[in-house]
């Protein structure tokens, strides 16, 4: 962190003025002093980093926050508010943002002045493909979000004219993005890092799988852009990638703790996890960097108040590796019957019978809280225990960035979209994960039997096993930690998001409900709010409306049945949704980069 802000500091310099009139102008001094020496570049290129927990002027990396936040729009993310994003005529132009290119700028000029002769040309090399590596980042970030971008590897100053130019095709962008991934992970020298903050050789085929995944399969199901026939190239691409991070990363799931804790640890560690994380945005105490995970996870009023929802929670299997819909009484179950015997991830994401926190010391019942939770599926992935760090900004446990579990999974999609995933393949990869996740059965063969459940619910369109439970391996393993809304637009699923945002089941009004088996009822559900209430217990009124305002709150049956939230909003998934609009002003300023289609 302290060589972040040195790389700023100096970074700043090279636009500085004079400051006095005899003097070599600081610009040049201090663009010499950078460029002159290996030092000096370790320093510059520090400033691509800048992965605090608030965005900068030079943020490439997601902060901390970000990372914390990301999922709070997907298909299975219940919260405060129906995205704006998502609502009829609520999101538009003017409303839009992200088109920033500051950071852009940096990089360009780093690799526009990493020329010296008098420096190693390896050294030279490597730098350069950091900041390579970095405008890969930035560029992949934008395409997702914008789809064609302008291309631009020159560091403009106010009187270039290509300032103004439009955008160029998304062909000849991602074959630039491409271009920069295969020259960082030639050329960036580091391997290894315990520390977990710096970008390595491995982080870098990390990343270009990931790239190279979204790419494939935007181009094979998004066939609008008639694209379909380059989608083979990104896939094998990323099948080749994810390969080397797992024959050279030395990498490994982590199993420590058993499958009960193995999996939440890697969230909630104070360090990094070495064996599985793969790049990380660690909490720096002495510099009073942290983030707000608890606050914006258990607060009633600050966070979006994200659960899950229930179609999807039906997605974890039982721990025989069977599907849990697989059992006809699933619909009714209770909330405590439906938890048991699942997928070890399920009580390592959320609250369930047995979670524990700590107040003052004291260890205490953790049921889901309802001033939390719409759904009663409250997520505990990222947030501590302890509830000393529900008020503030104040977590210091690590946030993922990349970790190996990810490179599993994309490669086993992107050779199942190639139709060479095999049953070793299947081995080394889901059956790992699950292995894991404490399930015993389907860990040794890829399957051949389709889930009706899974198929119907979301993936319709698919048909081959295989695929199909690496998708719902995918939304499981990585839940929360922002990949799935990209995930769904290059599956071509925005549909998706038009889900009923549905919770767990309640059998009968005005019956109170233990949520934690720990013999202390939790909640109740009413029409009519009893004169006399019992201590201890939330009260959740599910009438049609309070105040003559439909109730957002409500039983999918009435007096009974699933609980939902918020249906009483229509949400509609429209074509041009898989791009943002370009936003107002930038198109004021530059009329040459046009719009999105249906903006």
């Amino acid at each position: 962190m302290k060589l972040q802000h040195i790389s700023l500091f100096l970074a700043g310099l090279l636009f500085a003025g004079c400051s006095e009139l005899e003097q070599i102008p600081e610009s040049t001094a201090s663009k010499n002093a950078v460029f002159s020496s290996e030092k000096g570049l370790e320093l510059y290129a520090n400033s691509f980093y800048d992965n605090s927990t608030s965005s900068g002027n030079y943020q490439v990396l997601p902060t901390a926050n970000d990372i914390i936040r990301s999922d709070e729009m997907a298909d299975f993310a219940a919260r405060t508010q129906v995205p704006d994003f998502i609502r009829d005529g609520a999101y538009g132009p003017r409303q839009s943002s992200g088109w920033s290119w500051t950071s852009l700028r940096n990089i360009n000029y780093f690799i526009a002045n990493a020329t010296n002769p008098a420096i190693p040309v390896d050294v030279r090399r490597h730098y350069i493909g950091l900041a390579r590596f970095f405008r890969a980042w930035f560029y992949f970030d934008k395409v997702k979000r914008f789809g064609n971008v302008p291309w631009i590897n020159k560091a403009m100053d106010v009187t270039d004219k290509d300032l103004f130019k439009g955008r160029d095709s998304r062909t000849m962008v991602m074959d630039s993005v491409l271009a920069d991934l295969n020259y960082a992970t030639q050329n960036i020298r580091t391997t290894s890092d315990n520390s977990r903050t710096l970008i390595t050789k491995s982080v870098a085929q990390g990343f270009k799988s990931r790239v190279c995944l979204f790419e494939g399969t935007f181009r094979k199901y998004q066939t609008s852009y008639k694209l379909e026939g380059t989608a083979e190239k990104w896939l094998t691409e990323a099948v080749a990638a994810a390969d080397a991070v797992m024959k050279e990363g030395g990498f490994t799931l982590n199993e420590a703790g058993g499958n009960d804790k193995s999996y939440r640890q890697l969230f909630i560690n104070k360090t990094p996890v070495t064996n599985e994380i793969m790049l990380s945005a660690v909490v720096d105490p002495a510099l009073s960097v942290f983030n707000d995970a608890n606050w914006w996870w258990t607060s009633a009023t600050y966070g979006a108040r994200v659960s899950l929802t229930r179609t999807f929670v039906n997605t974890y299997l039982n721990l025989d590796g069977t599907p849990f819909t697989s059992n006809p009484a699933y619909k009714t179950m209770t909330f405590t019957e439906e938890v048991k015997g699942r997928d070890k991830r399920l009580m390592q994401t959320i609250r369930t019978p047995g979670y524990t926190r700590i107040n003052g010391g004291a260890v205490e019942p953790g049921p889901p809280v309802f001033s939390y939770t719409y759904t009663g599926y409250m997520p505990i992935k990222w947030s501590l225990d302890d509830t000393y760090y529900d008020g503030g900004t104040r977590n210091d446990n690590s946030i993922s960035i990349m970790r190996y579990a990810e490179i599993l999974l994309n490669y086993a999609e992107a050779k199942a979209e190639l139709g060479t995933f095999t049953d070793a393949d299947w081995v080394k990869t889901i059956g790992a994960l699950r292995k894991r996740a404490g399930i015993t059965g389907g860990l040794t063969a890829k399957p051949t039997v389709v889930d009706p459940y899974l198929q119907a619910n979301y993936f319709p369109g698919i048909s081959d096993p295989a695929l199909l439970e690496i998708r719902r391996e995918r939304g499981i393993e990585l839940s929360l930690e922002g990949f799935r809304f990209p995930d769904l637009i290059r599956w071509k699923r925005g549909e998706l998001m038009q889900q009923v945002w549905n919770g767990f089941y309640v059998p009968a009004l005005d019956k109170p409900m233990d949520l934690n088996e720990d013999g202390k009822n939790d909640v109740v559900f009413y029409k009519v709010k009893p004169a006399t209430q019992l201590a201890g217990v939330t009260y959740i009124n599910v009438a049609e409306t309070v105040n003559g305002v439909p109730n957002p709150q409500r039983l999918s049956n009435d007096t009974s049945g699933e609980l939902t939230w918020l249906s009483n909003i229509p949400r509609k998934w429209d074509e041009k949704y898989y791009l943002y609009p370009i936003p107002e002003n930038d198109r004021l300023l530059n009329p040459e980069i046009g719009q999105n289609p249906g903006w």
